[in-house]
């Protein structure tokens, strides 16, 4: 991660049919194609890589999570459970529509505390929206049990996880409704864009036609398209959709370097007592895309992160006072800074946030150190970095 590090010719190949017929839009002008059709090629590609029946290509992993959660019918009124640690594109779009945002703990897989989301459900719970972050997965068995329980929707963010797989099944095509991320640091980009994967053809319907301005796309004269509801803009362009093409193609050979820089990693870290690893659910595997350990506390991780910039060591994160991923820095939403104004509903739904303790996911978050993993990485290179954090770590631990 991400994919391009590993830019090349096949990339090339497939933007540049899109320059040579110049249509640069995914729907329409039949004629002028010369018979490409980048968006519908990946789409197909995207249904055999995440085993699903359904796949609607859309402009961003933000723009999937609004899209998969308004083709479900989520909207004004309802609360959807969503986890502490996160992107804030989560609560952005559930606000968006007019839901409320309902934020509970996560536990030592990183990922939502079923035992958190038990106790948030209330008679306007509509969905729980698991997100798959930094690789693996969260308990998946636990909450599939909940959501069966309360007749609620499970959605799926597997933005930072493609590839990951839980009992065999790719992460994403669990709940019923998936969403993924093709941006430009994903494991694989298009530059911008985003999917919603589902097996319920209701909800294809309706996420198709809603990323285009509400288009029936009934036939081929896109002039004669009816409306059959609302829509909004969430379209993906024939030259993004033209990158990922050749980028899911490649997808195996990244996760093939992703889990060998992983392996790598964790084995140098493994004996040293002061370090524990997230939980990975059983039947679960990562995608390599981050190495995630946790160390005894923030003192600790604070040292070993200092340490770690002085010595060369990039790409890694502690996200306790991350004011993308973490609700410790989520001023913004906490204050409800706006640009528009926010429903009464809404405001009063939100209130729970000033008083709220997240002092569980403040546990597993303030002890966590997170390493992307390069795909540009040699081996050699990889065994390096592995042997420096090691020797880091040992030496605050000893020093401490």
């Amino acid at each position: 991660m991400p994919g391009f590090e590993l830019f090349g010719d096949l990339e090339r190949k497939e933007v540049n049919d899109v320059l040579n017929n110049g249509v640069l839009m995914r729907y329409g002008f039949d004629g002028m194609r010369n018979g490409h059709w980048k968006a519908k090629e990946l789409e197909l590609e995207l249904q055999n890589t995440f085993q699903s029946k359904h796949v609607q290509l859309v402009s961003s992993g933000t723009a999937a999570v609004s899209v998969a959660l308004a083709a479900a019918g989520v909207g004004a009124g309802d609360e959807v459970i969503m986890p502490t640690f996160t992107f804030v594109a989560s609560f952005e779009a559930i606000m968006m529509l007019g839901a409320t945002p309902i934020l509970v703990d996560i536990d030592d897989t990183l990922g939502l505390s079923p035992e958190a989301v038990e106790k948030a459900i209330t008679p306007k719970t509509k969905a729980i929206m698991v997100v798959q972050m930094c690789g693996s997965m969260a308990n998946m068995d636990a909450l599939e049990t909940i959501s069966n329980k309360h007749n609620i929707l499970l959605i799926e963010d597997a933005c930072q996880a493609i590839g990951g797989t839980y009992n065999g099944k790719p992460l994403g095509s669990i709940g019923d409704l998936g969403c993924f991320s093709f941006d430009f640091v994903k494991t694989i980009t298009c530059g911008e864009g985003g999917a919603v994967i589902t097996n319920n053809k209701e909800y294809y319907i309706n996420a198709d036609h809603y990323s285009d301005h509400g288009h029936d796309h009934v036939g081929n004269d896109r002039g004669a398209e009816t409306h059959p509801f609302l829509g909004y803009n969430f379209r993906i362009s024939e030259l993004h959709a033209a990158v990922g093409l050749a980028q899911v193609r490649r997808l195996p050979k990244f996760l093939e370097i992703q889990k060998r820089n992983l392996n790598i990693l964790q084995a140098a870290l493994q004996e040293i007592p002061e370090v524990t690893f997230r939980t990975i659910p059983k039947g679960g595997e990562e995608s390599g895309a981050f190495f995630n350990f946790f160390l005894p506390d923030l003192e600790i991780v604070n040292k070993v992160t200092k340490a770690f910039q002085e010595n060369g060591i990039d790409a890694f994160w502690n996200y306790y006072n991350n004011s993308w991923h973490y609700i410790r820095e989520w001023h913004h939403l906490k204050d409800l800074k706006s640009l528009y104004p926010i429903s009464a509903e809404l405001i009063k739904g939100l209130e729970y946030l000033k008083t709220k303790d997240f002092s569980k996911s403040d546990h597993y978050i303030s002890r966590n150190i997170s390493c992307l993993i390069k795909l540009s990485w040699t081996e050699e290179e990889v065994h390096d970095r592995a042997n420096k954090m090691a020797d880091i770590i040992k030496s605050v631990v000893l020093n401490k």
